[in-house]
């Protein structure tokens, strides 16, 4: 069958593949375009706006059956969501190596990149997209809980809301599509108030289906009323706002709304997938497709006028950051030159952990069984029974979080906790505890992994935010140390240009093979951000080398 239909991923045990490596692509690959998953399977499209899973069904349809005829000691090459080729490795190798979106410098533009997508020649990968590791909006949840929690702690420390909680503040944000639907959730299990704006009805409708969202509003000031209520009663509370950010952000800043904390997570790193003031949600497809130069220039006049506001709330005393969507840059091509006046949540909160090998850890059910998920939850908290926040983390998500596709978990482990938590998993597959094995990954949003001067390598301690060589070497040594499948990606989060970023994903099949690869995979994956910011400068990167044996060829041998 040629063209879109729906796409699910098999439940159970029965192999379709020549072995699980296999089967664990295929899955994955297939749960991408899941529609519970997906936000737009028709098109390919997974999140982000244009992130795709396959370059078109007809490539779709060659990966699908590639997979299911590939060898143990085989490999299958896929250049922009398109497999072009299947080499004969060995079984140490990865089953697949993905290259998504690679334009050589010059050339690593939108317009350029839109030119050859046009001709069929390439896709826009994302970051999971493309890697066939996502797992719906929690796999950025958190990360952002993770974030508003790091937040409510800086806030705390300025006598602002209620025992190092998100209580009594109000959190006001855009995008509720496959990464920013995230937002409401990780800030209301801070305890906070959230106004979220949407401009697709959808949107907002799909994450209250999916209780990532409380409630919708009929309008701003109904908004407003909501969320001083709640915040005044120190109640939870997430609500939807239907409208144009870049319309209603500087018409509450001009009202004096009570803001405390201001962010972003819109698709403004694709200005095709911002809304520009002054055109309808229903006519947004078509005027980006005939007039894409003129739609750019307008999302990014209606960027700055979003940017702009931001930095009012900022003056007003209101914590504001960028969650690395890009919307900073592409407001400052538009002439806003107070754009970077607030900083990347990288920078601001999340690089401590980095320094520590922490980072995006995920895992998903190959069986399609929430109980497997539940028995991985238990593991996670009999491993690390030290670690309060991630125990608290995993009793939220097991309350809380809705699966979309196949049932998955998300947690930030470290180097030296990954690889304990993947073996443990292995042996759990091998002695009949879990259904069927699982995929291992994590996010490209990584501790070593990703160079992206406006979001992960932001204000790097050394200058160095644009040196690319890490994910490079990221994605070789996750090759060499057994990975199932390693991707390699250029522009995801952040627009064409801006990123380069690689993945891994490993499978825990229960064999003494798969617990060798996730030994090695879970150590070094990790130790890359390790050694990144120890290169860097970072004491805390350095003593985690000191304390747990990274070896730092530029170190040894110092002082004798």
């Amino acid at each position: 069958m040629s063209g879109p239909r729906p796409v699910r991923a098999p439940r159970g045990t029965e192999l379709s593949a020549r072995g699980w490596q296999q089967e664990a692509a295929l899955r994955m690959l297939q749960n991408n375009l899941d529609p519970e998953v997906a936000e737009h399977p028709d098109k390919l499209v997974v999140y982000g706006g244009t992130g795709k899973a396959a370059r078109d069904w007809r490539s779709f349809d060659a990966m699908v059956r590639t997979l299911t005829t590939l060898k143990q000691d085989e490999t299958m090459l896929v250049q922009s969501g398109k497999p072009v080729g299947v080499m004969q490795t060995h079984e140490w190798a990865p089953r697949v190596l993905i290259a998504n979106s690679n334009l050589v410098g010059d050339w690593a533009n939108w317009e350029e990149f839109r030119r050859l997508e046009a001709l069929g020649l390439t896709m826009y990968g994302q970051m999971t997209a493309g890697s066939w590791i996502y797992i719906g909006t929690q796999g950025i949840l958190q990360g952002t809980y993770e974030t508003f929690a790091a937040v409510a702690a800086k806030l705390h420390s300025m006598g602002k809301g209620v025992g190092g909680t998100l209580a009594g503040t109000i959190t006001l944000t855009a995008g509720l599509g496959g990464m920013g639907g995230a937002q409401p959730l990780a800030v209301t299990m801070n305890d906070g108030v959230a106004i979220c704006i949407d401009c697709d009805p959808r949107a907002i409708e799909r994450r209250i289906e999916h209780r990532y969202l409380d409630v919708k509003a009929d309008n701003l000031q109904h908004a407003l009323q909501l969320a001083v209520e709640a915040r005044d009663q120190r109640k939870p509370l997430s609500i939807g706002l239907l409208g144009n950010a870049a319309e209603l952000l500087p018409q509450m800043l001009a009202d004096g709304a009570p803001i405390d904390i201001v962010t972003d997570q819109t698709s403004a790193h694709d200005p095709l997938a911002y809304l520009p003031v002054g055109i309808d949600f229903a006519d947004m497809a078509a005027y980006a497709a005939e007039k894409p130069a003129d739609f750019t220039r307008r999302a990014r006049e209606s960027m700055a006028k979003h940017v702009e506001a931001m930095v009012g709330f900022m003056d007003a005393g209101a914590e504001v950051f960028d969650y690395g969507n890009s919307i900073r840059g592409e407001a400052q091509l538009a002439g806003y030159q107070r754009a970077f006046a607030f900083p990347g949540f990288v920078p601001a909160y999340i690089r401590p952990l980095f320094a520590e090998g922490k980072g995006p850890f995920r895992w998903a059910a190959l069986s399609g069984d929430p109980r497997d998920i539940a028995a991985t939850d238990k593991a996670i908290l009999d491993l690390f029974p030290e670690n309060e926040s991630l125990a608290r983390w995993i009793k939220l998500a097991g309350e809380r979080v809705h699966f979309q596709g196949l049932p998955a978990r998300i947690c930030w482990l470290g180097y030296g906790e990954r690889d304990k938590a993947g073996e443990r998993f292995n042996e759990m597959v091998a002695d009949g505890t879990l259904k069927a094995p699982l995929a291992i990954g994590r996010d490209h949003l990584d501790c070593g992994s990703v160079a992206s001067p406006y979001r992960e390598t932001e204000a790097m301690k050394d200058g160095s935010d644009a040196i690319a060589d890490w994910p490079l070497l990221n994605a070789m040594v996750n090759v060499a140390s057994g990975a199932s499948w390693v991707s390699l990606h250029h522009g995801g989060g952040v627009g064409m240009g801006r990123s380069i970023h690689a993945g891994q994903v490993t499978v825990a099949d229960g064999t003494a093979l798969a617990g060798e690869k996730i030994r090695r995979v879970l150590t070094n994956d990790p130790g890359m951000g390790v050694i990144r910011h120890v290169d860097a400068g970072y004491e805390r990167a350095d003593e985690v080398a000191a304390e747990r044996g990274v070896r730092i060829p530029m170190r040894e041998g110092e002082g004798e």
